[in-house]
């Protein structure tokens, strides 16, 4: 199976629950187990967070928007998340430490536990981040 989607979101936090609708509707015409669509929802929801609350700092209203695609084939999933936010340091990115017990700050780390591999990319296309999750189904 061959697939390719992509939507484009106003960055803002009141979209994400249309991120995670958008991902669960692209990833019901793939055959998954529930448990891995799930799964796969909560890294997209977690880097589309972490645009918002990360790229967007400090910004109180934007029209800008970011591009999430969902691509599928040959049991490799790509997942593009594209913004203009502030750019983004690789190295600068890490989870808190998992015995400091408190609310937020494991999104990084849900998404390396999910996803075969994080990277962010060079993109031409005239986006600021590019980041890319890829998994081997």
């Amino acid at each position: 199976m061959t697939l390719s989607e992509s939507k484009d979101f106003v960055v803002h936090s009141s979209n994400l629950k249309e991120v995670r609708i958008f991902s669960r509707e692209v990833f019901e015409k793939i055959n998954l187990p529930q448990e891995q669509k799930d799964e796969l929802v909560l890294a997209i929801a977690e880097a589309a967070q972490n645009i918002v609350k990360h790229a967007y700092k400090d910004v109180e209203e934007t029209k800008d928007k970011m591009q999430i695609k969902i691509s599928f084939k040959d049991n490799q999933l790509e997942i593009g998340f594209f913004d203009k936010g502030k750019p983004v340091i690789p190295e600068n990115i890490q989870h808190r430490k998992l015995d400091d017990i408190k609310p937020g700050g494991l999104g990084t780390f849900f998404i390396k536990q999910i996803m075969d591999e994080a990277v962010f990319k060079k993109d031409q296309k005239g986006w600021v981040n590019h980041l890319v999750l890829t998994k081997t189904i």
